[in-house]
C-alpha cells in the first residue's frame, strides 16, 4: 500500500446525518488504531503499540497530555496509593521520588514517558462522534479542531477509547443554587484555600478530594462545612509505616476479600477511632469489596480527621436548599456562608460521542466489569474504565497493545503477499490520505 492507495471497501465519504452531501472535511485512512484520549492510559497503549511497531494517531481535545492532572487538580494534591501502584507500562517512576509523588512530579513523569516512547498526539482535536461503518468494515471518527473548527474524518480498523472514568465533572441540581449569589465552583476549578482565606466555606462531598480540599481550606485560615450525605470508608493512609492498600492487596493473596475488608475496618477503628460521633458512618460492606462493585474509593486519611475532631472542620448533613447568603440543611439547621466547592466528582464521556450501544453502557463503563471489559466487537477497546485506578489502567492498556499488536503483525504479512494489486481510493478524492 502506498500513501495514495485505501481501503477498497471505502464508499464515498458522506454526512451521516441523513443526507447525501458529500463530507466537506478532510479525510486520513489510519493504517493502525485511533487512540481517543491523551491522559495516561491513552499514553500507556500508545507505548505499548510503539514497542511493536504499529502506527496510530492520538486524539487529545485539550492543548497537553493528561490535561486532568495539569488543568484540573490542586495544587496540594499528591498520589493516594505508593508509586509501586501508580506507574505506567515499561517505565519507572524516578527512584528519587517520594513514595507519594506530588502532582507535579506525576505530571513530570508522564511528560517523560510521552518523549521516551516519542508520543505526539494531535492536540485541540475533539472528538464529535465514533460510528463503525458496517457497510466497509471500519470506524469512522470525526473531529473538530479548535481554533479554525475545521473538521476532520479519521477512518481505521481499530477505536480506542481512552478518555477514563474522570472526564467530565459532575455538576447536581441544588435548589436555590441561583439565588445564592457568592463565588460556587467545582473543585476541578480549586487550586488553592488562599484566595478563600477567612471565609465560610461549604464543601459539598466526602470523597479524597472533598477531604482534602476541607483540609487545604483549613491550612488558609478558612472555615470549612462540609456535606457528608451517604456513608463513606475513611481508612489510615499508612498502618505501622506500610501503606493501608499496600497491606489489603498482600492479604487478598492468601485471604478472602470479605476477611480483609473485616481486618482492615477493624484496624481503622482502633487507630482513627469512632468517627459515627462526628456524622461519619461506614457503608455496611467492605472497602474493597464497595471498591469491586461499585468504583466508590475508601478515603485515605491524610489529617482531615484531625481538623474535625478539633471542630476545624465541621460535619454538616445533607442540603435542602440554597438562599442567598446561605443554605439550609436536611436536618433544619441554616448555615450562613459565603463560598460553595462542589466536590462531586467526575463521570465518563463516552456516551456523548461514541455512537454504540453493545460494548458500553449508558453512563459510559464497559457492560463487562474487570477484568473483562478492555475489548469489544469490531476492534473496539477499552482503557482506563476498571475503576481500580492507574494500575487497572496499565493492566488493560498492556493488554490492549498487545492484542492489536498481533492483529496488526498479521494483517502487514498478508499484505506483503498481495503486494502488487492496487486499489483507488475514496473516489479518487485528492482530500483523502493514508496515515502511516
Amino acid at each position: 500500500m502506498n500513501n495514495n492507495q485505501c481501503n477498497p471497501c471505502l464508499p464515498p465519504l458522506v454526512n451521516h446525518s441523513g443526507n447525501d452531501e458529500l463530507f466537506a472535511g478532510r479525510c486520513i485512512l489510519v493504517n493502525g488504531p485511533v487512540i481517543v484520549g491523551a491522559g495516561p492510559s491513552g499514553l500507556a497503549v500508545a507505548a505499548g503499540l510503539k514497542q511493536q511497531g504499529v502506527p496510530f494517531i492520538m486524539l487529545e481535545r485539550a492543548k497537553c497530555i493528561a490535561s486532568l492532572w495539569q488543568n484540573r487538580t490542586y495544587d496540594r494534591l499528591k498520589l493516594h496509593l505508593p508509586k509501586q501502584f501508580c506507574e505506567l507500562p515499561y517505565f519507572p517512576f524516578p527512584k528519587e521520588f517520594p513514595a507519594y509523588p506530588t502532582k507535579y512530579q506525576f505530571i513530570d513523569y508522564l511528560e517523560s514517558y510521552a518523549e521516551h516512547f516519542e508520543i505526539k498526539p494531535r492536540f485541540n482535536e475533539s472528538v464529535q462522534s465514533a460510528k463503525y461503518d458496517e457497510t466497509c468494515g471500519l470506524w469512522r471518527i470525526k473531529t473538530v479542531v479548535k481554533g479554525d473548527n475545521s473538521v476532520i474524518e479519521y477512518i481505521c480498523k481499530w477505536l480506542v477509547a481512552a478518555t477514563g472514568e474522570n472526564a467530565e465533572k459532575v455538576v447536581p441540581v441544588f435548589e436555590g443554587l441561583q439565588d445564592f449569589g457568592g463565588d460556587v465552583m467545582h473543585a476541578c476549578d480549586y487550586k488553592s484555600g488562599e484566595e478563600f482565606d477567612g471565609k465560610r466555606v461549604l464543601v459539598v462531598g466526602c470523597g479524597n478530594s472533598g477531604m482534602e480540599v476541607s483540609l487545604d481550606l483549613c491550612h488558609h485560615n478558612a472555615s470549612p462545612s462540609m456535606v457528608v450525605r451517604s456513608s463513606v470508608h475513611v481508612l489510615p493512609r499508612e498502618i505501622l509505616g506500610k501503606s493501608t492498600f499496600e497491606l489489603g492487596v498482600a492479604m487478598m493473596k492468601w485471604l478472602p476479600i470479605w476477611l480483609v475488608d473485616k481486618i482492615l475496618v477493624s484496624i481503622a477503628r482502633l487507630i482513627l477511632g469512632n468517627l459515627e460521633k462526628y456524622g461519619i458512618k461506614r457503608p455496611s460492606l467492605g472497602p474493597f469489596q464497595l471498591k469491586n462493585i461499585t468504583g466508590k474509593t475508601p478515603v485515605l486519611d491524610i489529617g482531615t480527621l484531625q481538623k474535625i475532631r478539633s471542630g476545624q472542620i465541621k460535619v454538616v448533613p445533607g442540603i435542602k436548599k440554597f438562599f442567598r447568603g446561605g443554605v439550609e440543611l436536611v436536618n433544619g439547621k441554616i448555615l450562613e456562608i459565603d463560598s460553595v466547592i462542589l466536590a462531586t466528582g467526575y463521570c465518563s464521556n463516552v456516551p456523548s460521542w461514541l455512537k454504540e450501544s453493545d460494548f458500553f453502557t449508558g453512563d459510559g463503563f464497559p457492560k463487562s466489569p474487570f477484568p473483562n471489559g478492555w475489548k469489544g466487537k469490531a476492534g473496539l477497546y477499552a482503557v482506563g474504565f476498571t475503576r481500580r485506578g492507574l494500575s487497572g489502567a496499565s493492566f488493560d492498556a498492556i493488554r490492549v497493545a498487545q492484542d492489536i499488536g498481533q492483529i496488526w503483525k498479521q494483517d502487514l504479512l498478508k499484505q506483503k503477499k498481495n503486494q502488487g494489486v492496487s486499489f483507488s481510493c475514496c473516489h479518487g478524492r485528492s482530500s483523502c490520505k493514508s496515515h502511516f
